[in-house]
């Protein structure tokens, strides 16, 4: 039985940024109910909501000080019933984060532990190293910059134990070797799945077992850590319980689809957690590594699919989201940016499987070059301002009007401004021109899923000149794209949609067609 996830398309909506129905400046979930429409003609499936539970939003959001409520920020739990409800009726399916690696400083569990050693074992506390254990455990560091240990003061006012936060200092790291952990995470699961939720996006997927000695980083880790998104210190075997103890609950909601953010290298080490008792998707992130080239597309693609064979799974595809740069941007900026952005929108949306897009990606939105006043991203304070942090895909959508807040909001003074160049990208001004990138979304989505040429879930490379990709699918639809600097020949076929202006029986750089 096919499953409604497996070539789904989901719709990442940041909800701090989608849609601001009460003035404040920051978008919540009544936003995204009084914008279903708009994603139902868009043509997605599926929505991924970033974490909307009850949190002092240190990190916004991913610091969760109680996971089985919803933040009042964004209208608490009837917000988010109401938004169940709405997007039922149109038969879009609503995913959440969930971030079972760590909790909030401001959890329940870790102001017990701050007031009571007897209570610390649901974290991951250590005596710290050297006289008067003034040295951190080990030589970890945090993803977002500094150490990864913060020391506490006793309740006697005394120096005392240290903290791991793989993250930030408000980010606890929870202990998952403690059943408790277990217990507790599955009544949030249930929690969720009960009220209608479809499934979850599970943030650090890979992260949450540690090394039960935690030795110290070596030189040959720290380099891997700076160089790539691999942390040595994640991906233990012990991982695996994990997810296969999430899959346990998610079976009794047969409907529910559990999808990781899985950052590790290799196709077999991927394909570990898409074992058929383990997660039913892994976020793949080759695409959004792969530099615009047709040699690096083609080996993201390969490895890709070839990592979700060894399981036996469905592949995912994404060109950005939260936490990296915007593609407009991330390939050059500008028109070029763009044309290159939209042909690699063609490619992603002719892969068989899931794919996922972020809010904003339908527009062309590129990212934005944010005063370093105005910068709230964790990364930013903890690099000491050496990293500016991901702040600049985060901006709201824009959706009318000709200045800012572009309808996001009746507020101007948005939680992240608004550049006023955005005018010419807004919703009301694509919608009514045949040519823009949100209508040419729309009319990609819309092939999709009712073109037969998609059907099967295999590709097949064809021959394509030096710089060009041409791949066939099952059904017969052909993705050609041009990555390189002169016009090629077209392969034969009827063109049905085209990123660009082919020539005559011509590919231009930067461009990609389908053909049936």
């Amino acid at each position: 039985m096919r499953r409604w996830w497996a070539d789904a398309v989901f719709y990442q909506v940041y909800p701090r940024s989608f849609a601001d129905s009460d003035g404040d400046g920051v978008g919540d979930l009544d936003g995204v109910s009084g914008r279903l429409d708009y994603l139902a003609s868009l043509g997605v499936d599926a929505l991924w909501l970033n974490p909307v539970m009850v949190s002092p939003m240190a990190d916004h959001g991913y610091d969760v000080a109680d996971p089985r409520d919803v933040d009042p920020l964004f209208g608490g739990l009837d917000a988010l019933t109401r938004l169940l409800d709405a997007a039922h009726a149109r038969g879009i399916r609503v995913t959440m984060d969930l971030v079972p690696n760590h909790t909030s400083s401001a959890h329940p569990w870790f102001v017990e532990a701050l007031a009571d050693p007897r209570r610390r074992d649901r974290y991951i506390f250590r005596d710290g190293r050297g006289p008067g254990g003034t040295q951190p455990p080990n030589n970890w560091v945090s993803v977002f910059g500094g150490p990864a240990w913060t020391r506490i003061t006793e309740p006697d006012g005394t120096p005392g134990q240290w903290y791991l936060h793989l993250f930030d200092p408000a980010q606890p790291d929870l202990n998952w070797t403690k059943p408790e952990v277990f217990e507790d995470l599955a009544k949030t699961l249930r929690f969720w799945l009960d009220r209608g939720v479809d499934g979850f996006r599970i943030d650090v997927a890979h992260g949450m077992a540690k090394p039960p000695e935690l030795p110290d980083m070596t030189v040959t880790d720290t380099a891997l850590l700076r160089n790539s998104d691999d942390d040595p210190r994640f991906d233990n075997d012990s991982v695996h319980d994990i997810h296969r103890f999430i899959r346990t609950v998610l079976d009794d909601y047969p409907d529910a689809v559990a999808v990781g953010e899985v950052w590790v290298h290799g196709n077999e080490r991927f394909a570990r957690y898409l074992r058929p008792d383990e997660l039913h998707l892994g976020f793949n992130f080759r695409l959004v590594q792969a530099d615009y080239d047709a040699g690096e597309i083609r080996d993201a693609i390969d490895n890709a699919m070839a990592a979700a064979a060894l399981a036996g799974a469905t592949p995912t595809w994404t060109l950005s989201n939260h936490d990296v740069e915007r593609e407009v941007t991330r390939y050059g900026g500008g028109a070029r940016g763009l044309a290159r952005a939209r042909a690699m929108a063609l490619v992603m949306l002719a892969l068989p499987g899931a794919v996922f897009v972020y809010n904003g990606e339908e527009l062309g939105l590129p990212n934005v070059e944010l005063p370093d006043a105005v910068l709230q991203d964790p990364v930013w304070e903890r690099s000491g301002h050496a990293e500016r942090g991901r702040d600049g895909c985060r901006v709201p959508m824009p959706w009318s009007g000709d200045a800012p807040p572009f309808g996001f909001s009746s507020n101007a003074d948005t939680w992240l401004p608004m550049p006023a160049e955005w005018a010419v990208l807004t919703v009301q001004r694509q919608q009514t021109d045949p040519r823009s990138t949100l209508e040419f979304y729309r009319r990609a989505l819309q092939l999709r899923a009712g073109r037969a040429e998609f059907a099967g879930g295999g590709v097949e490379w064809l021959d394509a000149p030096p710089g060009c990709l041409a791949l066939r699918r099952p059904g017969g639809l052909v993705c050609a794209i041009n990555t390189g600097r002169d016009p090629a020949p077209l392969p034969p076929g009827e063109v049905v949609l085209s990123s660009g202006d082919p020539a005559e029986n011509a590919l231009p750089p930067d461009t990609a067609v389908w053909l049936v």
